[in-house]
């Protein structure tokens, strides 16, 4: 059975045809507009929201206010545990958010659930950490006094604002350390994937909270800002694009309100040559194809060194060609991220990149429309200047540079305004780590395997990646008051 199979249309909704821009023009000239969720696979409209109005997101906001307000009382321990069962209520369920993300936005059903199983694991693991991460931390006392000790209050709430390239997972990931920390979260999810922020709203609801405190915004991009200007609102969370994150944090500072950005990548993967290169092709591959290529920290720019570079082509090449449509990757996200993938890859041919797999001009699937497929493809002879070598490419387009030597591989690397994430291989792990810790400009590097988040672990990035971090202890006291409390 292909794996990308879809649910099909919810009840009572009739199957559409027509750009959401469109839609969106046109309803902005009457009293309300929609946002027409368009099935990238079929090209076909499955559902259709209605924007809320600006009355209704502020009796929203203070309805959370409230929720908070009750919510913030109630002990670090008493929070974490309250929000636990919403990991066994994410695997009940996983086959139906799998479906959802498929319909959304394309992801391969099996990939969705694999998403949702993540997520719960995310609520497990804060489960059993959360409360110790909260706990007052006690400090010398200062002369003259009997105690002195920090504490970690909660800020009020929170927007989060986030994409829709892994509807469930950045939602969560960002929802529920910061819920867990005493918070209220207001959600604005991308335009495409309103039914997944309802989805985590409906769940949320069902675990013994102040009604409330989790709540999704149908709303466009320009009320992002009305929102972040509300006084009640304290803080913001994005995920998304350098342009979007730095509007975004822009705002916020203005406001003097806390702002964590999540935003792009150009990941370099270094291939030595004394790596073994059977397994650094399977995690470039591998990597790279997942979710059609739609991932911040897929490796975007690899880097080999000269005298292997022509083996290491050669097993990339095999590894793409046993990828199949509907298990290891779908359609694009939209026709216009396709086009501007299509446009990218054009561009970097015609300034010299060498064409190994795919492109634009491959025959879509024959149960796919067309309009957002782009197959997974590999570039070679990708130098500076180029296209592909500059800028992010979203989707499944394998870029290979050469290198003289490791100095010229580190250089490379580290020669782009990005700094998210990037990997090492090499069977010298000495000199792996070593090129990790110090060589390598990002915010996480892996040796030997592909990058991957982890609630354990810290997730962000440097320089035009981003500020602040999400997942381990890290993320969980991004939005709290790191109080000092001094009693003599």
């Amino acid at each position: 059975m292909n794996s990308l199979r879809c649910a099909k249309p919810l009840a009572g909704l009739a199957r559409q045809r027509f750009p959401r821009r469109a839609a969106l023009v046109a309803a902005r000239n009457t009293a309300t507009y929609m946002f027409p969720q368009i099935n990238p696979r079929t090209g076909e409209t499955f559902q259709v929201y209605e924007a809320m109005s600006d009355e209704k997101v502020k009796q929203i906001i203070q309805k959370t206010q409230n929720a908070f307000q009750e919510w913030r009382q109630i002990p670090a321990a008493q929070r974490v545990k309250r929000l636990a069962p919403l990991a066994e209520l994410l695997r009940q369920r996983a086959d139906e958010a799998a479906e959802l993300m498929c319909q959304e936005m394309g992801k391969p059903v099996a990939q969705g659930k694999a998403e949702v199983l993540k997520c719960a694991y995310l609520v497990d693991w804060y489960a059993k950490h959360g409360a110790e991460f909260l706990k007052d931390t006690e400090y010398p006392a200062l002369p003259g006094f009997s105690k002195s000790f920090v504490t970690y209050q909660p800020l009020g709430l929170i927007l989060a604002i986030m994409p829709w390239n892994f509807p469930m997972w950045q939602v969560i990931r960002m929802g529920i350390p910061t819920l867990m920390a005493g918070n209220a979260v207001l959600l604005k999810h991308a335009h495409n994937c309103f039914g997944s922020g309802l989805f985590c709203e409906e769940l949320l609801k069902q675990l013994e909270l102040p009604e409330g405190l989790f709540r999704s915004l149908i709303v466009d991009v320009p009320e992002i800002h009305q929102v972040l200007e509300h006084p009640l609102v304290q803080g913001v969370a994005l995920t998304g694009s350098e342009v979007a994150g730095r509007a975004v944090a822009a705002k916020a500072g203005s406001l003097l309100k806390k702002a964590v950005v999540e935003l792009g990548g150009s990941d370099a993967y270094a291939i030595l040559a004394d790596c073994d290169l059977a397994q650094a092709a399977a995690a470039v591959v591998d990597a790279r194809v997942a979710n059609s290529g739609q991932t911040c920290i897929a490796p975007k720019r690899v880097i080999v060194e000269k005298q292997v570079k022509a083996a290491f082509e050669e097993l990339v090449l095999e590894r793409v060609k046993a990828k199949q449509y509907g298990v290891d990757y779908g359609p694009l996200v939209h026709p216009i991220g396709r086009d501007q993938v299509a446009k990218q890859v054009r561009d970097s041919m015609a300034e010299g990149a060498r064409l190994l797999h795919g492109g634009p001009e491959v025959a879509k699937p024959s149960d796919d429309c067309g309009k957002s497929f782009f197959p997974p493809t590999v570039l070679t002879d990708v130098q500076p200047g180029m296209t592909c070598f500059e800028h992010e490419i979203f989707g499944p387009v394998i870029a290979i540079i050469e290198a003289e030597d490791e100095a010229e591989v580190i250089r490379l690397a580290n020669q782009t305004k990005y700094g998210l994430a990037g990997a090492v291989f090499t069977r010298d792990l000495e000199k792996g780590q070593r090129m990790a810790v110090k060589d390598l400009e990002a915010g996480m590097c892996f040796v030997n395997d592909f990058v991957r988040s982890d609630p354990s672990l810290p997730f962000g990035g440097v320089k035009a990646s981003g500020l602040g971090r999400e997942c381990a202890a890290f993320g969980m006291l991004e939005f709290v008051n790191v109080k000092t409390i001094c009693v003599k």
